[in-house]
């Protein structure tokens, strides 16, 4: 048995588990006030289970290749968008630009296309990074269980997939090319990558695709199987909403600022050991409100398109047509930002302020940014030794 399973009771209106069915009330049409007695648990329970403490970390974009077609993907096979992707020198060169920011998490980011992004490409990033990256996770084309299992020997401990909608009917609708087409196979991608040796794994939905509540109550029950299931990895789970991108494609369902504050509320409460994860599509303004209120690990200073922080790889930048690459008559414009690539990004981020920014703001709001939550040295047989309840 897998979530497959689970997900198609649930759709069958198989009954509701008792966190379920406290996970959906809190998701009912609610008013000001008792939104805000909401957030004050919420925020109670934060500071209970994590301190005052956000983990930060950057997404390293690898290539913006991809053999999928997918309506509301920047990257989406057919767009006629701009594409590099990044050898491993160059990956080195952005991945030491952040570490010199100040970042120790960083997650490697790829679209979906085996000509480009392989396994022993990947393998070769992680053994290069990892002497001074401690954290290192990925966000690529799902994989089978054989495939991921030299990743996380080479060094990587994070697996994210998201869903992108729990909708059978909408999924079918927006993904109508490529291996991602196969719902049930994405579906069942964080317990292949679990049974790899993944430590932590990511899940989430895309807002904008379908109903923000069902597609809230079925990413709870996702997370409340692999709990259960998969228990001894670490999750997040993530909301992250449409944001503009190339192909022009409209969000379908709309979720306003109060149901969002409202549906990350409900997961710290009915998941308070859960990390939650908030990136820089939301604005500034609304980031800032949120940090305090559940949030557990958050992007700062974050470019979407690969070389992204340096410019690397847009010495190579190009066009793919049917799968072919399709070279330039001429070379794109040098981007008016210094370090920028002309490579197009995957989606237009709203929060543009630097890591050192958003870090100053943490500490403004009382709260402790965290660059760097874990090393391999601390299972490493020398510590075991030293420490004998690690054996």
């Amino acid at each position: 048995m897998s979530f497959v399973n689970a997900l198609n009771e649930l759709d069958s209106g198989g009954p509701l588990s008792p966190l379920l069915a406290r996970f959906r009330s809190l998701l009912d049409p609610t008013g000001p006030e008792d939104l805000e007695t909401l957030a004050a648990a919420s925020v109670a329970a934060t500071r209970r289970h994590f301190g005052r403490t956000m983990r930060l970390f950057a997404p390293l974009y690898l290539s913006n290749e991809c053999v999928n077609n997918c309506s509301y993907c920047g990257f989406s096979r057919d767009n006629p968008i701009l594409r590099t992707t990044l050898t491993v020198p160059q990956v080195e060169r952005e991945a030491r630009h952040l570490s010199s920011i100040g970042f120790r998490h960083l997650l490697l980011v790829a679209g979906e296309h085996p000509r480009f992004v392989s396994e022993g490409y990947l393998e070769d990033c992680l053994a290069t990074l990892r002497g001074f990256v401690p954290t290192l996770a990925i966000e690529v084309g799902p994989m089978e269980t054989p495939e991921y299992e030299p990743l996380v020997r080479a060094g990587c401990e994070g697996l994210v997939v998201y869903q992108e909608t729990y909708d059978r009917d909408a999924y079918a609708v927006y993904h109508t090319a490529g291996p991602k087409k196969n719902f049930d196979w994405r579906l069942e991608c964080p317990e292949r990558g679990y049974a790899a040796g993944f430590r932590r794994i990511g899940i989430g939905a895309l807002v904008g695709l379908s109903d923000w509540r069902s597609e809230a109550l079925r990413l709870a029950a996702h997370l409340e199987y692999l709990q259960r299931v998969c228990w001894k990895a670490h999750f997040t789970i993530s909301l992250p909403r449409l944001r503009p991108a190339a192909g022009g494609f409209h969000p379908r369902h709309s979720m306003g600022d109060a149901e969002f504050v409202q549906a990350l509320c409900a997961f710290r409460l009915c998941f308070p050991q859960v990390g939650i994860v908030l990136s820089t599509r939301e604005s500034p303004v609304l980031r800032d409100a949120l940090f305090p209120l559940g949030v557990t690990t958050i992007s700062a200073g974050s470019h979407t398109e690969p070389g992204g922080y340096t410019g690397a790889g847009g010495d190579d930048v190009h066009l793919t047509v049917r799968g072919r690459r399709v070279d330039l008559d001429e070379r794109p414009a040098k981007p008016a930002c210094e370090g920028s690539t002309p490579a197009t990004g995957q989606f237009d981020i709203s929060d543009e302020r630097s890591a050192a920014e958003i870090a100053a703001k943490l500490r403004a709001l009382g709260l402790e940014p965290v660059w760097k939550d874990w090393d391999a040295s601390i299972l490493s047989p020398a510590m075991g030794a030293a420490h004998p309840a690690l054996a």
